[in-house]
């Protein structure tokens, strides 16, 4: 497992699990999976209706609460100063644990103008130490210029779609400069055409490895924090099984050749749904 530091100097692991789409009953023997493999880091949030399963598999894991890192996120509905405050209260019992290890903003759902003051609502929490890291999802640079103008704390991570056909570049030298961590969903674009692709698949045959783990470790060595999601065992496993090779730089560049600005989700901007 590698760990990375965030801008407050908390260490993350930098491969996690995601939970979307997840039932509820589902993550908990996928979780479980999850953390007999290795994974240390568990990304959930209040709108994929699993925290409580997260929150049963973390407790009958029997793994102490510090050495986990665990994500959830306030959704556009509970947005504002008062109800974000009650969300992840509400959060934290489902969950079963008296802190998370961070908290994001799930959309900026600019059309409703209060990420801001949803996002003064987890400086209250971080100070309060809920939360030990905070930060947003799928924020566009306007809106993190924004929060750099009338908030204080810098966000930790700023979580957005990313793969080798939406490569992010320009976010990504935005969140560089920031100190901010580009964190990776959809990181393997859902399953999709990427893991067919001519390319991928001969970086894969030279290293011994799957597509889907060289496209992990593309992530990584980009420098995302990354979270693949998957139910099946051996995917679970698989996934987590990046850690003994390293791409070479030719095989950087001809990832970098993917680039194609192919989303599978919404644009921030146009994501407003409450």
């Amino acid at each position: 497992m590698i760990e990375v530091r965030m801008n407050n100097g908390l260490k993350i692991p930098q491969v996690g699990f995601g939970v979307w789409q997840v039932e509820d009953e589902e993550a908990t023997p996928a979780v479980l999976h999850a953390l007999k493999a290795g994974y240390r880091h568990i990304d959930t949030a209040m709108i994929y209706k699993n925290e409580a399963g997260v929150g049963r598999a973390i407790k009958e894991s029997g793994i102490p609460r510090e050495e986990l890192f665990i994500t959830t996120k306030v959704w556009n509905a509970d947005q504002g100063y008062d109800q974000t405050l009650k969300a992840l209260e509400d959060s934290l019992e489902r969950l079963g644990l008296d802190y998370v290890d961070m908290y994001l903003i799930h959309w900026p759902t600019p059309e409703f103008d209060d990420y801001v003051d949803t996002y003064k609502a987890l400086e209250k929490l971080y100070h309060d130490r809920k939360t030990k890291a905070i930060g947003v999802c799928n924020f566009d640079i306007d809106h993190l210029e924004r929060l750099k103008q009338e908030c204080t704390v810098r966000p930790a991570v700023n979580q957005v779609e990313c793969h080798p056909f939406l490569q992010q570049n320009e976010l990504k030298a935005y969140l560089d400069q920031e100190d901010i961590f580009l964190e990776a969903w959809s990181p393997l674009m859902q399953g999709g055409d990427v893991l067919n692709h001519e390319t991928v698949l001969a970086i894969a045959e030279a290293h011994g490895k799957t597509a889907a783990q060289v496209i992990i470790r593309w992530h990584m060595q980009r420098g995302h924090i990354v979270i693949p999601k998957s139910v099946t065992p051996h995917r679970i496993e698989e996934n987590f099984d990046v850690f003994d090779f390293t791409l070479t730089d030719e095989e950087m560049k001809k990832f970098a050749s993917l680039d194609k600005g192919e989303r599978k989700g919404p644009e921030p901007k146009d994501m407003n749904v409450r």
